[in-house]
């Protein structure tokens, strides 16, 4: 995991813990303006006795008013813009006023011979004034918080709908994945019930039970494995194995298969059973249309940051009605595309091209995926 995830999963998990995020960010607001503030008094040298014991109480009143806000605007949440607006406004400027009759209460309790000082200096007129002004810049302080409350809030909303929409792409794109997987289940196994029943009736119950048996290990290995889960291309080929043991038994001899698996490619990653359905589109248009049978060749390789594979027969070929952008006909064609396309995207390509002297070659390549050491 590299540092913008790691980030990015510790803000998601932050988002998620509402309440600590609320409280964090109420506890470093007030402190850092009660910081600055006793900090401007001190620069400006006219720090009063016991003032750093005034600050925090009027921070912890000016937290407290905050929290009336919060709940006011938890009623008004559902307001037409214009009307909540006007209260964010009017509850902004009441907090500041309420906030500034609780500072000077305080402060003449506190520091009575400089609240002395105040009425000596000014005139009743002029003290109003003063206090108004006082009232308006500690308005600000609450619209200020008013502003990054409702800009949080908004936020959070926000990345809880991008999650959720994330959420039901992810399960719509597990969905399809699966679908384009087990689909093949029922056509495979169709055609291996037909070859033992086939057995059956010409009293060859020997070989058919050979068959069942490898039918159940191929049938096991498939349930066992989860579609979404990636695995090495030498369990791949395993896998491949145990569907060709199947095939093997109805073709006999007539079905020679090689595999060509390069060292550094045994333990590439790759989607389970992706090319089973391949090898199946091979032995049913190629294989099982000859007399003579064929030969099947299963390649895999590295070639820098991409795995190659390839499924290659010696048939007829590519009939001359498929098109020559190679959009492949056939059910497991079209299955192992699309199960690319919802893995990769751009990043794989799936083509079609001519087995030299004649047959068909299926390439695939897909990104180069090693297990991660734990």
């Amino acid at each position: 995991m590299n540092i913008n995830q790691s980030l990015q999963q510790k803000l998601s998990q932050l988002i998620q813990n509402k309440q600590g995020l609320f409280w964090s960010l109420q506890f470093a607001g007030w402190t850092a303006w009660a910081a600055s503030r006793y900090l401007g008094i001190v620069f400006w040298g006219r720090l009063p006795e016991n003032y750093l014991f005034y600050m925090p109480i009027v921070s912890v009143i000016g937290m407290a008013l905050t929290l009336l806000l919060r709940i006011l605007y938890r009623y008004m949440w559902d307001m037409s813009a214009a009307r909540r607006l006007i209260a964010v406004l009017a509850s902004s400027y009441l907090a500041g006023c309420a906030w500034m009759v609780s500072r000077s209460t305080i402060f003449a309790y506190m520091f009575p011979q400089q609240d002395k000082n105040k009425y000596d200096t000014f005139e009743w007129f002029d003290y109003v004034l003063h206090y108004l002004g006082g009232s308006t810049t500690a308005s600000w302080v609450f619209l200020v918080w008013s502003g990054l409350y409702f800009g949080i809030k908004y936020y959070m909303l926000l990345q809880e709908e991008k999650q959720r929409g994330l959420l039901a792409m992810s399960m719509a794109h597990e969905a399809q994945l699966k679908m384009l997987r087990y689909q093949l289940n029922p056509h495979f196994l169709f055609n291996t019930l037909n070859a033992i029943s086939t057995l059956i009736l010409d009293k060859d119950t020997q070989l058919a039970n050979t068959m069942v048996t490898r039918l159940s290990r191929f049938l096991r290995y498939s349930l066992d494995n989860d579609p979404m889960q990636k695995v090495t291309v030498d369990e791949e080929v395993e896998a491949l194995r145990l569907y060709l043991d199947i095939e093997k038994v109805r073709f006999d001899e007539r079905l020679q298969i090689y595999f060509e698996v390069a060292p550094q490619a045994k333990t590439a990653l790759m989607p389970s059973l992706l090319l089973q359905p391949l090898v199946e589109n091979a032995i049913k248009y190629a294989i099982a249309q000859s007399i003579k049978g064929g030969t099947l060749t299963v390649k895999a390789q590295v070639f820098g940051n991409d795995l190659l594979l390839a499924v290659a027969d010696d048939g007829p070929g590519l009939d001359s009605s498929i098109p020559s952008d190679n959009k492949g006909s056939g059910v497991g064609l079209a299955n192992c595309r699309e199960r690319l396309q919802e893995l990769y995207g751009q990043e794989q390509s799936f083509r079609l091209s001519k087995t030299e002297p004649h047959g068909l070659t299926i390439n695939i390549r897909i990104p180069l995926e090693r297990k991660k050491s734990k």
